[in-house]
């Protein structure tokens, strides 16, 4: 089967290289054509661990190849993924300007049956929407249908999620179109992956359910959290205790400073404006918001408390991206916090292994470090805000030596506060004392 993938972004170039794995002939397309040169030469304009080796396995073999020339690729496609960008506006809502430009672009293209599929996250009813922009732009009268395949990739570990996943979703009421797609992800029957297949609009909603609820946990978490402080209970066995439960599971009750990247924050907004527009009120996601955005404001407020005010601190931060295996700085909780503390007074040092890059249009007043080492030597706090693997085992003897004053803020309790207490740290972390 030949496939086309339209939009090389994080989902669209991990789509694309994982079906070429499973042996599909995929064309990915993007308008932008210096990174199509870029990915021709084997550049990944992002990072996701293993995704080179795959994307260059692929070329090499002759299953994926890249273009911007987007009539080829329909043309010579079955199927067609949409897996361009979905912004958030101003209001919350998505901006589905890119997604309604290629459904233009793939009708002015189309002259035999094709399935079109939704892999960008989009609000309820982007399918009908994407049915409708089809039918006003096709030059002569072509069969086609619509089908939502929603992603839930996570950064870092993206290729495993698409190749093991927990489910896949198939949103169509076209029974032709849900055999297709059937066919394309044949592979992961060999190891009985569920499949859900509803129609479009309950595809698409599960998506944003999904998301919203894991954001619901984390905010949860991060508040029991904080009442565990006053208390003197231990967040991580409150954890514990709660996820044996097999109705509430173990997965993201973990305290930290709040979630962030290019999902959560932006889907659990979305839906609270696809809520909105059909009148129905959406407590929970909403208070989960406010306290994923309230989280930041404490942890500062801990810090300036704990060293007796920010202005004229120099303030050492370990970890920049918005979590571990990732350069993505999107809505990273390290960007809020540290704005804060400058905006304080404080000045700042960082150091993240593969985000720096990234994040120096965001924070361009911090000072870029080699190494952790650097980021701590002179400072009066220490923070550590992403978990990288390479902070879990730092030569502490060395850090606390570098520091001019011993206070260590752990965001995600790397680190045991026994162990940090004998080697000389002030140590805090989230929801232990």
């Amino acid at each position: 089967m030949h496939i086309s993938v339209i939009g090389t972004g994080y989902v669209g170039l991990v789509t694309g290289a994982c079906f070429a794995e499973f042996g599909v002939y995929v064309t990915c397309v993007d308008k932008d054509s210096k990174k199509i040169r870029k990915l021709k030469k084997g550049e990944i304009p992002f990072y996701e661990p293993g995704l080179d080796e795959l994307v260059k396995r692929n070329v090499e073999q002759g299953r994926l190849t890249f273009t911007t020339e987007i009539g080829k690729a329909v043309g010579s496609s079955r199927v067609i993924f949409i897996a361009v960008g979905t912004p958030p506006r101003g209001d919350g809502s998505a901006n589905l300007h890119y997604v309604d430009e290629v459904a233009g672009q793939i009708a002015a293209c189309m002259k035999k049956y094709k399935v079109i599929v939704t892999k960008s996250t989009v609000p309820v009813g982007t399918g009908e929407r994407i049915r409708k922009r089809i039918k006003e732009s096709l030059k002569q009268k072509v069969d086609f249908d619509i089908v939502s395949n929603p992603e839930f990739l996570r950064e870092g570990a993206a290729i495993e999620d698409f190749m093991r996943p927990d489910r896949v979703i198939v949103g169509s009421d076209s029974e032709r179109a849900v055999a297709i797609m059937k066919d394309l992800y044949r592979p992961l029957y060999l190891i009985e992956t569920p499949f859900v297949v509803t129609n479009i609009e309950t595809a698409e909603l599960i998506k944003y359910a999904s998301n919203s609820f894991l954001a619901t946990k984390i905010s949860f978490i991060n508040e029991i959290a904080n009442l565990c402080e006053k208390v003197g209970a231990d967040v991580h066995m409150v954890a514990r205790g709660m996820g044996l439960d097999g109705r509430i599971g173990r997965k993201f009750l973990h305290p930290g400073p709040g979630f962030g990247g290019s999902c959560f924050p932006k889907d659990t907004r979305a839906l609270l404006q696809i809520a909105d527009k059909h009148k129905v009120e959406l407590g929970v996601i909403k208070s989960a918001v406010v306290a994923n955005e309230r989280q930041k404001d404490i942890i500062v407020r801990k810090i300036s408390e704990t060293i007796e005010g920010i202005k004229g601190k120099k303030i050492g931060v370990l970890g920049l991206s918005f979590k571990p295996n990732t350069n993505d700085m999107r809505e990273a909780p390290s960007v809020n916090i540290i704005k804060i503390l400058l905006d304080k007074g404080a000045s700042v040092a960082v150091f993240d292994p593969v985000a720096m890059d990234d994040a120096r249009e965001l924070l361009p007043s911090v000072k870029y470090c080699k190494d952790a080492y650097e980021a701590m030597k002179g400072v009066d706090a220490g923070l550590l805000i992403t978990e990288w693997n390479q902070f879990r085992n730092l030569d502490l003897k060395k850090i606390r030596d570098n520091m001019k004053k011993p206070y260590f803020f752990d965001l995600r309790n790397v680190y045991e506060p026994g162990m940090m207490k004998e080697l000389g740290f002030e140590y805090f972390g989230i929801g232990r004392k």
